[in-house]
């Protein structure tokens, strides 16, 4: 095997995330690619992986060869683009991270529809808790919300986003008074407990620009670590949220919700796509960006130039 099929192999390995889905997806037998992955490590003298045939997890000699290798097969790949005839063909695969939320309902319609587009490009949808970095297990695409990341990284928004404050009518009926953030407190908020935020601090801006900026800290009884169910809990009345303007405009709009103290907004948290610096960017990944970036906005509310939600 080439150097080459040896790099293909690995990446394959890395996406697929363990011994037996990569022999399912090779048409090889587990041993075979066990194996063959053994080749690999004695060829280079390091250990890529750690491995059960249920999991695989790269060593740090892995991720290093899976970017840098990862590098040059774009690189090949995007070569063979420019010289093709079909130019406008582009192939490959093509692994994207994002938020269960985000990706179940807007992520994932769109890779349907370019994957369609693009018969030859192999499209994967990794779904978790946790952000991924680019890189990571073969990860070409971070979809993230709110801070931007480092340096090493590029980042392009593909939505304007704030985090808005409401209840449902049958909650504001009997709240207690609202008329400043720090009455947060006496009232009982439903916490989505998700990554390592601080979930239980709630960070407000005054639209004048007038006022200092609030961090609140806010409890209540009820929690989830899923955002569907914080916003159904509110629906059902059991107190207020703090959510993204795209995944609540809808019941807002409809009157299931409604916006409490207007005057204060929460804290930008637009969503970017993320993805690894390098010379050549792959056409696929630059196409499928360039999709996310015009389709978005136009699938979610979008936040207009003076704050308000639409």
């Amino acid at each position: 095997m080439s150097q080459i099929d040896d790099l293909a192999f690995f990446q394959r390995l890395a996406l697929a995330g363990s011994l037996t889905a990569t022999a399912r997806d090779l048409g090889l037998s587990v041993s075979a690619v066990s194996k063959r992955l053994k080749q690999l490590e004695s060829r280079l003298g390091v250990s890529l992986a750690t491995r059960t045939t249920r999991r695989l997890s790269l060593t740090v000699e892995g991720e290093r060869y899976l970017a840098g290798g990862g590098a040059i097969l774009d690189e090949l790949a995007e070569l063979e683009e420019g010289l093709s005839a079909q130019r406008a063909s582009l192939s490959g695969t093509l692994k994207i991270n994002a938020t269960f939320g985000f990706g179940r309902r807007h992520v994932a319609p769109l890779l349907s529809r370019f994957c369609d587009s693009h018969p030859n490009v192999e499209g994967i949808l990794e779904l978790t808790n946790f952000p991924m970095t680019p890189g990571e297990q073969g990860v070409d695409i971070c979809i993230r919300v709110g801070e931007l990341p480092d340096s090493r990284l590029v980042a392009k928004r593909i939505l304007e986003n704030r985090r808005i404050l409401c209840a449902a009518p049958c909650y504001i009926e009997r709240m207690p008074p609202l008329s400043v953030p720090a009455d947060l407190s006496k009232h009982p908020c439903l916490v989505l407990r998700e990554n390592d935020s601080d979930f239980a601090v709630w960070r407000f801006v005054h639209r004048s620009g007038q006022h200092k900026d609030q961090a609140v800290k806010v409890s209540g009884p009820l929690a989830s670590n899923d955002g569907e169910v914080i916003v159904s809990l509110a629906l059902d009345g059991h107190g207020l949220i703090l959510r993204s303007c795209w995944d609540i405009q809808a019941h807002l709009d409809a009157g299931r919700l409604v916006q409490l103290l207007p005057q204060w907004q929460g804290v930008r948290a637009d969503f970017h796509a993320v993805y690894l610096q390098r010379r050549n960017v792959p056409a696929r990944l630059r196409a499928f960006i360039d999709l996310l970036q015009q389709e978005i906005p136009r699938r979610v509310a979008s936040i207009q130039t003076n704050g308000r939600a639409r």
